[in-house]
């Protein structure tokens, strides 16, 4: 018998300790008997998103600990460390009638502003030892900066925790993001800029997205969306943020096994509107960006052909870094559900050159490669390899 997964084992340990069967779990669940004991046999390696939701809700875990979601940077960082900027999130220095460590000379705006650009970059370069590395710094030189100057300094403090929260989902802290997500939001608030506000329960919409809270994550994208919806008038930036909004609310509503059509034709009417890609707080919105949350959302459906079909109005220069790489993620599962396991194999490829440390930390490049890896009668050397990357033993 083949040994258990990752999964499998945390399935085991966990239902163990809350003194429950298979059986048990799998009616709470609401699956099958078999599919528990596949995973926690071996003989499954890997699941749906969806199915891992069920399950991690039966056993009142967070989903990221029943993946196995940690910080995977090994011997890359570049100093410092998650516990520092754990501390820069969970300063006591933000409680009320504390000192709030705004000692020393303020950072000038133009400068802070170019650092967080610059991470932000980095970001989306997937260098995330850098980022772990540097952004406690940012934080605190941006809390400085913003109690100096006051609210022209809001948008790099604002962006310095938005890029915190979502560098924590990617290295599995998903509660710190909330709290990094939640800074965000806040500290927005006490400005007079809607749009940015708004933009931001976006990240939280996937922080909770990642915590398994579908439904949650899915209304929130939806409700800032209708906050902001666009009048036929309306500048570029108000459209663009409510379709990223409509976007965001794509992948919960489909892992949650719902319709997503509507959405998409929304998205993909703004995006027409707009007739090109538009930059906005960090991120795009464009026909592009349309393309590649319908491709994932059909994926995650189980509609692989669709999926594929949406892919190719994807245009590779219209797509940046990790974004990209999340796509093409999401065309080799496409790929593989319909048993094109070479064509799979070559997206994995492309997804990890684009930067191996993005890479090894995405659970969906480790399950397409064990996957494909079971069907293999002898593991290729390309499979070998991207199971070296990956850190999954041979």
């Amino acid at each position: 018998m083949p040994e258990a997964s990752t999964v499998g084992r945390q399935i085991k340990s966990l239902r163990e300790d809350r003194g429950l069967t298979q059986e048990e779990l799998a009616e709470r669940a609401g699956l099958s008997r078999d599919i528990i004991a596949k995973l926690e046999q071996g003989r499954r390696q890997t699941a749906r998103l969806t199915t891992l939701v069920r399950i991690a809700n039966a056993l009142d875990a967070e989903l990221s600990a029943l993946i196995g979601k940690r910080d995977r940077m090994g011997a890359e960082r570049a100093g410092g460390g998650v516990l520092a900027l754990r501390d820069a999130l969970l300063s006591p220095s933000y409680l009320p009638d504390l000192d709030d460590g705004h000692g020393g000379e303020p950072t000038r705006l133009d400068d802070i502003a170019a650092a967080v650009d610059s991470a932000c970059a980095s970001y989306w370069r997937g260098d995330f030892p850098w980022l772990v590395a540097h952004l406690p710094g940012l934080i605190a030189e941006a809390r400085l900066t913003h109690s100096a100057v006051g609210e022209s300094a809001l948008y790099p403090l604002v962006m310095a925790y938005d890029l915190a929260a979502s560098l924590m989902v990617h290295l599995g802290r998903d509660d710190l993001a909330a709290i990094g997500a939640e800074r965000a939001i806040t500290t927005a608030h006490g400005g007079n800029d809607e749009l940015l506000w708004a933009t931001l329960h976006g990240t939280y919409a996937w922080v909770l997205l990642h915590q398994g809270r579908l439904d949650a994550a899915e209304r929130l994208a939806v409700s800032m969306a209708e906050r902001v919806e666009p009048s036929f008038s309306a500048p570029a930036n108000r459209v663009a943020a409510w379709g990223n909004l409509l976007l965001t609310a794509l992948a919960p509503a489909a892992a949650a096994g719902r319709d997503v059509s509507e959405y998409i034709a929304l998205a993909a009417a703004g995006a027409e509107r707009l007739g090109g890609q538009v930059t906005i707080y960090n991120s795009v919105f464009g026909p592009a960006k349309v393309g590649m949350e319908a491709t994932h959302a059909y994926t995650v459906l189980g509609r692989p052909e669709r999926a594929l079909t949406e892919s190719r109005r994807v245009r590779r220069e219209d797509v940046s870094g990790i974004s990209y790489g999340r796509h093409l993620l999401d065309v080799a599962q496409a790929h593989v559900d319909v048993r094109h396991h070479g064509a799979a194999v070559q997206r994995l490829q492309e997804a990890r050159a684009l930067s191996p440390v993005w890479f090894r930390h995405q659970r969906v490049a480790h399950d397409l490669v064990m996957g494909i890896r079971e069907v293999e009668m002898r593991p290729s050397p390309t499979i070998r390899s991207l199971m070296g990357s990956l850190h999954i033993e041979m």
